[in-house]
């Protein structure tokens, strides 16, 4: 087992219960770092301390610590005046709540730190603690010093390890005003059915098998410098563009992850295409369009608000009645036939 340097000393306060623990660092990084230099000929570019009053490199064991007042004034402050602070938590993890770990917005979440106990007399209280949070399912609220600080931090079991993060001041955490888009936008469900889609054929991974590409991609350039090589270039493919279209985008998301995952290429069912609004939508036979039905709606309604006809005087009606029956009957007698009888003429006594 590599020996790990602790970084603070202290005890965890459990009620009235204290247990001895080392602080150490739970994480490392592997980022690759890079040094400044002089373009023209590469040298070092380095930072030395000068002492402005004597305007001399002064060596690390000659610094301190000092607070500059607002009138310029610099007072110092030493470890020793650090270490005598009215603060419970100078020495001490103080733990001061458990509570469920959903209320910890990851927001909070800062550095990481394993608990490591102080000794053999720490095992008891430190496994009582350890096996009371994994039967809780809770997470201990705490508070601490460290590096010249108060902070939050809250405490959980990791295998067989007690793990602290440290944990913003809730004070400390912006609210997300002005970051979400002020357009609006509406969603439509078939958007939303293919981003489901591409969720499920992305399904999950261990977290494991992930490992970080960027620092690779360097490693490869400094070696390609080393050797005196031109160094790789990035393909086409990687570069990135604008997205014209969501919902081919989706769609090729889907059947690009299902492909890379050996399963059959995606059948995504396209969207119809869009019409022009100056195109009449084709009807079926037999049935009218909502467009005509409209049109003939609003005909019919014109047509009603239309001022009615001035009506004929009725007396001139009448009149033009009786003279065409008056017609009809006479050309009815004219073309009546003659019986051959002369009318008698009565004779006056």
């Amino acid at each position: 087992m590599p020996i790990v340097r602790s970084i603070w000393n202290g005890a965890i306060s459990f009620g009235l219960v204290s247990i001895p623990i080392k602080l150490v660092n739970a994480t490392e990084s592997h980022s690759i770092s890079f040094r400044q230099i002089h373009l023209e000929d590469g040298g070092r570019i380095r930072y030395r301390k000068v002492c402005e009053l004597e305007e001399r490199e002064v060596a690390t064991a000659e610094i301190g610590k000092g607070y500059e007042d607002a009138d310029g004034t610099i007072i110092p402050i030493t470890d020793e005046d650090l270490s005598h602070l009215p603060l419970p938590t100078a020495k001490t993890i103080e733990i001061v709540a458990f509570v469920p770990a959903d209320r910890i917005d990851p927001l909070q979440m800062d550095a990481a730190y394993y608990l490591a106990a102080g000794g053999a007399p720490a095992a008891k209280p430190y496994t009582l603690l350890r096996e009371a949070l994994k039967r809780s399912n809770k997470v201990a609220i705490a508070k601490y010093a460290l590096r010249g600080r108060e902070r939050l931090g809250m405490l959980r079991v990791v295998d067989d390890a007690i793990a602290m993060h440290g944990l913003l001041w809730p004070d400390e955490v912006r609210a997300p005003q002005g970051v979400a888009p002020e357009t609006e936008v509406t969603v439509n469900a078939k958007e939303l059915d293919l981003a489901d889609a591409l969720m499920d054929t992305l399904g999950e991974i261990d977290i494991e098998d992930l490992h970080d590409e960027y620092r690779e991609a360097l490693e490869e350039v400094v070696a390609a410098k080393a050797s005196g090589e031109a160094p790789p270039s990035a393909p086409e493919s990687a570069r990135g563009g604008k997205v014209l279209d969501l919902m081919a985008a989706l769609e090729n998301s889907v059947r690009a992850a299902r492909e890379s995952r050996g399963e059959e290429p995606a059948e995504v069912t396209p969207l119809p295409a869009r019409k022009s609004a100056r195109t009449a939508p084709k009807q079926p036979t037999g049935k009218k369009s909502t467009s005509t039905a409209s049109a003939s709606s609003a005909k019919k309604t014109a047509t009603a608000k239309k001022p009615p006809r001035k009506a004929t005087p009725a007396k001139k009606t009448t009149a033009t009645t009786k003279t065409t029956a008056t017609t009809k009957k006479s050309a009815t007698a004219a073309k009546k036939p003659s019986t051959g009888k002369t009318p008698i003429r009565k004779r006056s006594a």
